[in-house]
């Protein structure tokens, strides 16, 4: 019988997930309502194992966001096609990556008060370390912004890392995935970012 994921690629230490978290806070929130999916991608901070976020009031997701419904929170790392050119065995083409899946239920921060402490606190990580930019909760412009925000705390009952990693490989084999990981995202995301703009721009 099959076993699906495989046990390698499954990594259930949290501490792994936060990381992850921590590093790539743009998340994927997915929920369900009258069978239909509702997905929004919104930045969130890890505090204290709980995910804390806001997103517009106006966005439909905002509905089940909030009395305790159930979510699943995505959060992906790095990730690239491997070819099996960089390996020093034989082997088939893959992808690697890493995701980080949290499930857990929504409360909403109904305070505006708190909403607004979750906003600074969410910026003062995105600042991190250097902070060169400090939002103020007495800014007056945070009291007109608070009325159209949708601020919430998830409650994580499970953290699950899917960390493909070209684990089942020899030593040399996955150094040499690893340093394949690094390399994409690095050459990548410049001549994207270009390319997008320049369509858009």
């Amino acid at each position: 019988m099959s076993h699906y994921p495989p046990a390698h690629h499954q990594d259930t230490v949290d501490t792994h997930s936060h990381q992850v978290v921590l590093e790539y806070p743009l998340a994927t929130l997915v929920s369900v309502q009258d069978d239909m999916p509702m997905i929004t991608h919104a930045p969130l901070i890890l505090r204290d194992d709980k995910l804390v976020g806001h997103i517009d009031k106006n966005n439909p997701h905002c509905q089940v966001l909030k009395e305790n419904k159930p979510i699943t929170v995505i959060f992906q790392g790095p990730q690239t096609y491997i070819s099996p050119s960089i390996y020093t065995t034989e082997q088939l083409p893959t992808w690697n990556y890493i995701i980080v899946h949290a499930t857990g239920t929504v409360e909403e921060i109904s305070d505006s008060n708190k909403i607004k402490e979750s906003m600074v606190a969410m910026t003062s990580f995105l600042e991190a370390p250097h902070h060169p930019y400090q939002l103020k909760l007495d800014d007056p412009r945070m009291d007109r912004a608070v009325a159209y925000v949708h601020g919430f705390t998830i409650n994580v009952s499970n953290w699950e890392g899917k960390f493909k990693l070209s684990q089942d490989k020899v030593p040399a084999d996955i150094e040499n995935a690893k340093q394949q990981l690094i390399k994409t995202n690095q050459q990548n995301i410049a001549d994207f970012v270009e390319k997008i703009f320049s369509s858009h721009f």
